[in-house]
């Protein structure tokens, strides 16, 4: 449209909101916040197809904030994801966002965590904004800890994912607590029959937006046809070869994960498994070594990676060719976000060839072949992650901050700060990278000395 609005000084916002998008560096609307933000402001319903790293966040976080009152102690904003890591992105999104919004309140409500903490937020006093899983969010409901009456916005961000794990009834439920006049916003990176299902009863008279994301440009999509008895040497090959800093390798089983990892570990890969069998805390770590470097090949099933928001992943490696192309599509978005330039390599035996024919009809262009590079499967022939993490039994609960392990690090410890990389807080636990050359000096004087005057357990994960 000729009167698409381009900047966001262009949009009728409340002026409290400039603050938030200054904070995160927003300046220039992308396609999906042009095309949606005029209606969602307006008060109207909306259905966007619009991949992971869209700015989608940004628009529906940007609407639900200009609906608010928060004058109004009572909930009247809630998003519905279908994962525990994406509600935590989400939320950090939405709290930038509203840093002009003086004694909001935004609770973010996942399964995988304590309730009871959950439970005693609500009974002080309702969140203007909620983030959560349907789960979580149908349990405290029928606990009668959350009251939806309020609600002014209901964002189901991800529709298509949270139908695939299973969270239909949840949010029938949920959606029935909510008042009929709400605004409804449903985001989804495809647009299968379960969602135009869900749409006729959910939403009305909805705004479509559909969005390619900036990512589909740059992705260098690449093939192998490799037997199946090949398949270790060829991805081997195809990580030393094209050498990617971070790598998530997709199966369709889980089993096959814990097994791809004990081969790449063999090679001297720094490789991690994630699958949905995991405890919550293991999840955790792994992607926290993910995050910050000192894992540099992530395995994955489908369902384990949904929600993920990895940045500057270097490649994504599909060791199996997935049955669906729509999640062939979203496994490879996860490359090439921002307007950068992603990997993505598909080894594919000859019994999955006549599914790439489909894939390449809904692709709408001839898959590019090469023949794979076969490693030579011996022990420890891989280049190592340049970093290792050291984990630290202590965290916010003991008032620990990453300035106090920066401190300890470059004081009692003699690190220099080009040695430590990321660092991680979490409730009870911290993590943090450290070149890998000085990780055993890290870790013993860490163990010897003591953080902000007290000692506490380290050890290398």
């Amino acid at each position: 449209m000729a009167d698409t609005p381009q900047e966001f000084t262009d949009l009728p916002l409340d002026p409290a909101l400039f603050l938030g998008l200054d904070a995160l560096g927003h300046v220039q609307m992308t396609p999906v916040q042009a095309q949606s933000l005029p209606a969602l402001l307006e008060g109207r319903d909306l259905i966007a197809q619009a991949p992971t790293g869209s700015g989608k966040t940004a628009a529906f976080g940007l609407a639900l904030l200009h609906a608010l009152d928060p004058a109004q102690i009572r909930l009247q904003a809630l998003v519905l994801c279908p994962t525990r890591e994406l509600a935590d992105q989400v939320a950090k999104h939405i709290r930038k966002l509203a840093t002009g919004i003086p004694n909001l309140k935004l609770s973010t409500l996942t399964g995988g965590m304590a309730l009871a903490p959950q439970l005693a937020s609500l009974a002080q006093h309702a969140p203007h904004v909620v983030v959560g899983t349907p789960g979580r969010v149908q349990e405290l409901l029928r606990k009668n800890s959350l009251d939806l009456r309020g609600i002014r916005v209901l964002v189901l961000d991800e529709a298509d994912r949270m139908l695939d794990m299973g969270f239909e009834e949840p949010i029938r439920e949920i959606v029935g607590k909510t008042p009929a006049k709400r605004q409804t916003l449903l985001f989804s990176a495809t647009y299968p029959e379960e969602i135009r299902a869900i749409t006729g009863r959910f939403l009305r008279d909805p705004v479509e937006v559909t969005v390619d994301g900036p990512q589909q440009a740059t992705i260098e999509q690449l093939f192998f046809e490799v037997e199946q008895a090949q398949k270790p040497a060829a991805l081997a090959g195809l990580l030393m070869e094209h050498n990617p800093e971070s790598t998530v390798v997709f199966c369709n089983m889980r089993r096959d994960t814990e097994q791809v990892v004990s081969s790449l570990e063999h090679l001297g890969f720094s490789a991690l498994a994630l699958h949905g069998e995991m405890e919550q805390r293991d999840r955790d770590e792994v992607l926290v070594r993910f995050a910050n470097r000192s894992c540099n090949v992530l395995v994955a099933s489908d369902v384990a990676a949904r929600g993920l928001d990895i940045h500057d992943l270097g490649a994504v490696i599909n060791y199996d060719l997935p049955t669906d192309p729509a999640a062939y599509v979203h496994r490879i978005g996860r490359t090439g976000r921002a307007g950068r330039s992603g990997l993505a390599l598909t080894l594919c035996t000859p019994r999955e060839a006549p599914r790439t024919d489909v894939l390449a009809t809904q692709l709408g262009a001839p898959l590019r072949w090469q023949r794979a590079p076969l490693a030579a499967l011996r022990a420890r022939i891989a280049p190592q992650a340049a970093t290792v993490t050291l984990r630290i039994d202590a965290g916010r609960t003991d008032k620990l901050r990453p300035g106090d392990i920066v401190g300890a690090l470059t004081g009692d410890a003699g690190l220099s700060m080009e040695a430590i990389g990321k660092i991680d807080v979490f409730p009870t636990r911290s993590y943090v990278a450290i070149q890998r050359t000085q990780a055993d000096k890290a870790l013993a004087r860490l163990q010897a000395g003591k953080i902000k005057g007290r000692k506490f357990r380290v050890r290398r994960i």
